[in-house]
């Protein structure tokens, strides 16, 4: 078994070790936060963490009724400029702690009178160090390079900050649910499988969601670039058609992620708008229509609240990444040319 196969099935006691030993403390990060009443939550982060801050993105936005925008790093480490953080908190999200453009962005917005917190597999790194707010992920050391469950568990830490934030217990019940709900998705390996071995030969692919599952499509098309050296583009549904959805052509491989919700009713028309062009879908998802739509389906054993389905979702992308590169003769714990931590400015 790769490293990659084996942290993709640890994010079931990845995510309990957060929920059980973090929450407390991820509490009095809340506490901190609703104290300062920003006006804006920044997040600085690069890679699969910059797309965690997009899941945060949305979900603050809905859940706390707060903007969140991704910092610009280059601002702070390229330009030197200066701006005005009074009333913002900033978080950093990297999983090893070491990235330098996050650090020094944390470091700069303390500077500015930030609330600053920090995500991080590492409580020892920088990045720990440079926050007034760490929070420790718990998932244990990530051997592969791919970014899997400290990925869910970034997702699962943004998840509990917010639902903190809002006082919320059907999303913090959602979220006690969420370790035997990744338990029951890892069944959906197979499926996965069997659809790398069909799709081996692709070049390019699209990954194409709705919503809050934008991350997931982010994500996802990341994955499979550095896995498998896919040209894998994500996208909103709703950017897709304003003029990239002429690409497809019979055959062209799209996956599309579908959990019930708000969103779902847009991936359909989008299900159907790929059916008709031939294309070779992969549709993961709940809804049985839906999934008649999909050359390739993958039925989804759980149901979760839509606000905590980018959770479950992506570990089907995981383990479609994680086959396919093994499918195409790849090592998908070491890419080419890629290190675990990657030190720009």
């Amino acid at each position: 078994m790769s490293y990659m196969q084996s942290e993709i099935k640890e994010q079931p006691q990845a995510l309990e070790r957060l929920l059980s030993e973090e929450s407390a403390n991820i509490a009095r990060v809340a506490a901190a936060l609703h104290a300062k009443q920003p006006a804006v939550i920044l997040i600085a982060a690069r890679g699969t963490s910059d797309n965690a801050a997009t899941y945060a993105k949305y979900l603050v936005g809905l859940v706390n009724h707060t903007i969140v925008a991704l910092a610009a790093p280059s601002l702070t480490t390229l330009y030197g400029a200066s701006v005005n953080l009074a009333h913002a908190a900033v978080i950093g999200i990297s999983q090893s702690g070491r990235s330098p453009d996050v650090v020094e962005v944390m470091q700069q917005a303390h500077k500015a009178g930030a609330l600053t917190i920090g995500i991080t597999n590492n409580p020892d790194s920088p990045l720990a160090q440079a926050v007034q707010y760490p929070i420790d992920l718990h998932a244990g050391e990530e051997k592969a390079l791919p970014a899997t469950k400290t990925y869910t568990s970034s997702l699962a830490a943004l998840a509990l900050l917010s639902a903190y934030l809002a006082s919320s217990q059907p999303l913090l019940d959602g979220l006690a649910a969420l370790p035997v709900a990744m338990q029951a998705v890892l069944q959906v390996e197979p499926v996965m499988a069997d659809a790398a071995r069909r799709l081996r030969e692709a070049s390019r692919c699209v990954c194409l969601a709705r919503g809050i599952n934008y991350a997931t499509a982010l994500e996802s098309a990341l994955k499979l670039k550095e896995t498998c050296y896919l040209g894998a583009e994500p996208y909103s549904t709703a950017d897709f058609m304003h003029g990239p959805f002429a690409v497809i052509e019979p055959g062209f491989p799209a996956l599309l992620f579908a959990p019930p919700g708000r969103a779902q009713a847009a991936m359909v028309e989008m299900a159907k708008a790929l059916s008709q062009r031939g294309a070779t879908s992969i549709i993961i998802g709940r809804d049985q229509e839906l999934l008649k739509l999909a050359t390739v389906p993958v039925p989804m054993p759980v149901d979760v609240d839509e606000l905590l389905s980018p959770i479950p979702y992506i570990v089907p992308a995981q383990l479609f990444a994680l086959h396919l590169a093994q499918a195409r003769g790849g090592d998908p714990d070491a890419p080419r040319g890629l290190h675990k931590v990657t030190l720009t400015r």
